[in-house]
């Protein structure tokens, strides 16, 4: 398990010096979104220029691009909008191999028409959770067609909101190329009683194998829910690095949700955590 970062942490006018900052970071391993280089995240066109220029900075600093962002709202209520996320998704994916990449992250949306990251009631309807798959398989087929990985990641306000609803999700599609992204803070249910370890326990042994990208950042309860920087609040991450390990989770711990200021203090505090649960087996 290696140490990354979102490259969005570090606001920077151009490419090459959003690159050197996670540089001077000392993370070497990248979430990368086209807006560091000054695109939509979501392309209006396919640049195979700027992907090859993407591709060469990285290899330049010696940055291992694990995945690029490719979120879009996947069950938007408004259907132009929907279509039109499915078409700038597709130039994205007909540019990763060319920007050093064959992963694209993607959270399965809302029925919120303005905001992704805000649940809505319609989320739970068996219309929200069609219109899901329909657009799933719709990304997948592009995903065949290059050759990538699609992760998917639980997000409370979204329909897939648990690992229960992503194995419902994977086995409904059945496809090699559908992958899961792990964000134990997002699993976290203040009004539910259960351990988030028991509930980390449960959801790696739905999505192990699945899992392809471990996502780092913390949740703190002390004035509400909030998500702060990792190492910050209150998520047990002795328990959630033992079982990545326990079940032989071979991908990248990726920071974000946190401030380029606080950095250095979360990725000392994993690379210690990291250690010691590597230490004792």
């Amino acid at each position: 398990m290696r140490l990354g970062i979102f490259s969005k942490t570090f606001h920077r006018p151009t490419l090459d010096g959003n690159l050197d900052a996670v540089m001077a970071s000392g993370l070497d391993i990248i979430q990368f979104n086209l807006s560091c280089a000054g695109l939509p995240s979501l392309p209006d066109a396919v640049d195979m220029e700027m992907a090859v220029h993407i591709r060469e900075a990285c290899e330049k600093r010696h940055l291992q691009m694990a995945a690029v962002s490719g979120t879009f709202n996947m069950i938007h209520p408004d259907r132009q909008k929907l279509r039109n996320g499915v078409r700038r998704f597709r130039h994205l994916a007909a540019m990763c191999h060319a920007m050093g990449t064959s992963v694209i992250t993607l959270c399965t949306g809302t029925r919120d028409p303005v905001n992704m990251w805000r649940t809505h009631p319609d989320n739970d309807t068996p219309e929200a959770w069609n219109d899901l798959l329909l657009t799933v398989r719709e990304v997948v087929n592009i995903a065949e067609e290059f050759q990538l990985d699609l992760a998917i990641e639980p997000e409370r306000a979204n329909v897939v909101s648990d690992a229960v609803r992503c194995r419902q999700l994977l086995d409904t599609i059945a496809s090699a190329r559908l992958k899961v992204v792990l964000d134990a803070a997002n699993l976290f249910r203040p009004e539910e009683e259960k351990p988030l370890a028991d509930v980390l326990e449960q959801a790696l042994s739905l999505l192990g194998e699945q899992v392809i990208i471990a996502h780092a950042k913390d949740y703190s309860t002390a004035d509400g829910l909030k998500y702060v920087a990792a190492g910050t609040g209150e998520l047990d991450y002795g328990a959630y690095l033992r079982l990545l390990q326990d079940y032989h989770f071979k991908g990248p711990l990726i920071l974000h949700g946190l401030s380029e200021n606080e950095v250095p203090k979360s990725a000392h505090y994993l690379r210690t955590r990291m250690a010691a649960v590597q230490r004792n087996g």
